[in-house]
């Protein structure tokens, strides 16, 4: 459009300025504004009144940069001659220069009523409602122009653009169809047009289409950005192995090729990342600051390689320094959300995702982040009911109703209803206690809580009808990265079947757990419990296990258990006590999603050793199964069974099968952040 205007500048100047003039309409025509620029600025010290110098001199100052000073210079030429359309055009494109698109879209609205087979004015008016984002109508009128001037270049370039625009406008709302409509038209105009095919692999990639993204990526003229794209694509496969190795050989490839050599490393160090290899990660991250400098984009690189590695803290740390050159950046935005949400501070998680879509709006990852910190701070109701059978002959029914209300992102209450009866059924003697409980929980700060529950028993056996008070105690938080800590104190009844609720046994328990993680994947548990009996024992519990995680995605993990156990004094007619009993066991845990299913099972076996006895085997299995009826409500069972003589008060064999129901009640949280 700017030839095309200038063309005309040119025509309507045939004067006998022309020939002093031609030099510097050269300048315009090829480029040479600042040359441009002088040329007319000396003409006007002649002809300060020229037309023409004046209106060549506006156009050499905007496109050189001054868009301010040509946009006064065409105002003030607009008063000299108010009704002349040549002039009122360039005042319209001084105004795009300025981004002052209202203002321009009146202008060219006004023009194109004025002269509706005007080129320039009907593709200056497609222009500004493009950079309007009404991308419809943009389109609407550069087809307008292209039917005036058919195949005009800059018709077709601007169009090309729109179809951009729009089809990212309609990827926001996951209308997939019209984007990749609209893309592909994009590439019947330009072939191979590199713009609109990386678009074209993005909504694949978007919808989750990976063949069809993979596909176009193969087609891309540059072979690295292909390989590029194809990392990503295999790591949202769950494929992390083959991302590496793709990035790998991205970064051979871009060698010689100066322009893609930051992207294709920026995704192997990504992919390095995405495979636990950390501190590689870190050392070409080091080596790539040396040699390009510090900028947002290894900064994003240090934050993503610290949330990978579990220090969150330094994360934030990362995120607040892209925020701080670039207060919109969506990787900065978007990061620092997801980062105070693993710290714990959901406050702050809300409002940066909140920022990210006021930046971005309504786009996906941050739409996804605030729905999970809702349904976290929504009250909720779970229920649960179960059958219990051991090899002893007794027989339980359970059931329990929690319900549990956050106030704010700190404080939470709940409260618990349960229920149970059992029997054995050799002796008949039947017994079932009742449990009401309130508890808190309250956030210290980021990941350190408090959580506390009071309530009371209330048993009724056949000789003895009791209600005494329990509840509990603990302080749970991370210590160090990727580090657990819970130290606490419960008081519970032992009901695990009709005469031991009969004795009235409650349990004053004093525990520490504690959990450590690598970033190799190895971690190791150590639970410890001192346990006082109101019938006058005690019991000292020790449970440590060392694990390896295989993979993430499902996750699978497996490793050793021992478990230590022994009672100060020995009651084997009322409950298992023995002065010692050990167990090693072997065992595999796997958990994951697959669509609206959440899955996890274990399975253990080995030995255990009771007293100073001959060894047994010991197995153990667990699985449970969700389904999501709704984002609102989920149904899940599972079944357990075990031989393990300490999971149980008398060292029997027991199965147990049950199912669970979650729902989210009212429309969301009670407070506002």
């Amino acid at each position: 459009m700017k030839k095309l205007v200038f063309l005309i500048i040119v025509l309507i100047s045939a004067t006998s300025y022309a020939q002093d003039m031609s030099a510097g309409f050269t300048y315009l025509e090829t480029g040479k504004y600042s040359e441009a620029q002088e040329f007319f600025a000396n003409i006007l010290e002649s002809y300060p009144t020229n037309k023409t110098a004046r209106l060549c001199y506006g156009r050499a100052l905007g496109l050189n940069g001054h868009t301010v000073e040509a946009k006064e210079l065409f105002t003030k030429l607009q008063a000299d001659y108010p009704t002349d359309f040549e002039v009122s055009l360039n005042v319209a494109e001084s105004l795009l220069w300025n981004k002052d698109y209202e203002d321009a879209k009146t202008m060219y609205v006004n023009l194109v009523q004025q002269d509706s087979t005007s080129f320039p004015a009907t593709l200056g008016y497609a222009n500004t409602l493009s950079n309007l984002k009404e991308y419809d109508n943009a389109l609407l009128y550069v087809n307008k122009a292209l039917e005036i001037l058919p195949g005009n270049a800059n018709a077709m370039v601007s169009r090309k653009y729109m179809k951009l625009g729009k089809a990212a406008q309609v990827l926001v709302f996951q209308d997939y169809e019209t984007a990749i409509a609209l893309l592909k038209q994009n590439l019947q105009d330009f072939p191979n047009d590199n713009d609109s095919t990386m678009s074209l692999a993005n909504v694949y990639v978007t919808s989750q289409d990976f063949e069809k993204a993979n596909e176009v990526y193969n087609s891309l003229e540059n072979p690295v950005a292909g390989l590029i794209g194809q990392s990503l694509v295999a790591h949202l496969m769950q494929k992390d192995k083959n991302a590496l190795e793709l990035a790998t050989k991205a970064t051979g490839l871009a060698q010689n090729d100066s322009i893609k050599m930051m992207d294709s490393q920026e995704r192997y160090v990504q992919a390095l990342i995405w495979n636990g290899k950390y501190k590689q990660a870190r050392t070409h991250i080091d080596s790539l600051t040396a040699q390009l400098g510090s900028n947002s984009r290894m900064v994003a690189l240090s934050a993503s390689l610290s949330m990978y590695t579990g220090k969150t803290n330094k994360g934030i740390d990362y995120y607040k320094t892209i925020l701080a050159k670039d207060s919109t950046s969506f990787t900065g935005n978007l990061g620092i959300a997801n980062a105070y949400r693993g710290q714990g501070n959901l406050s702050k998680a809300y409002e940066y995702a909140q920022k990210t879509l006021s930046y971005y709006p309504e786009q996906k990852d941050a739409k996804a982040l605030i729905a999970t910190i809702d349904n976290t701070l929504t009250p909720s109701v779970n229920t649960t009911a179960a059958y219990t059978r051991d090899n002893g002959d007794n027989e339980a029914y359970g059931a329990s109703i929690n319900t549990t209300i956050p106030f704010s992102d700190r404080f939470t209450t709940s409260l618990n209803y349960s229920y149970r009866t059992t029997e054995n059924m050799t002796q008949g003697n039947m017994a079932n206690n009742t449990n009401i409980v309130l508890g808190a929980k309250y956030r210290i700060k980021n990941n350190t809580w408090i959580e506390n529950t009071v309530g009371f028993t209330k048993a009724d056996a056949d000789t003895n009808s009791y209600t005494d008070v329990n509840g509990s105690i603990f302080l749970k938080t991370q210590p160090f990265a990727l580090q657990n800590l819970e130290i606490g104190y419960s008081r519970e009844l032992q009901n695990f079947n009709a005469a031991l609720i009969d004795e009235k046994i409650f349990l004053n328990n004093y525990m520490l757990n504690y959990n450590m993680g690598t970033t190799f994947n190895l971690g190791w548990y150590t639970g410890l419990m001192h346990t006082q009996q109101t019938d006058g024992n005690s019991r000292n519990l020790l449970f440590t296990s060392l694990y390896y995680t295989f993979t993430k995605s499902p996750a699978l993990k497996g490793g050793i258990n021992y478990q230590y156990l022994s009672y100060a004094e020995q009651i084997p007619e009322q409950y298992f006590s023995p002065s010692k009993y050990q167990a090693v066991e072997a065992f595999l845990d796997l958990n994951g999603t697959a669509g609206k299913w959440s899955y996890n099972a274990n399975v253990a076996g080995g030995y255990q050793f009771v007293e100073n006895d001959d060894a047994t085997t010991l197995l153990r299995a667990e699985g449970r199964a969700t389904y999501s009826l709704s984002p609102r409500l989920q149904l899940g069972a599972y079944g357990k069974y075990s031989n393990i003589a300490s999971a149980t008060a008398a060292g029997f064999e027991f199965t147990e099968v049950g199912i669970s129901l979650r729902l989210l009640v009212g429309k969301g949280k009670l407070f506002q952040f």
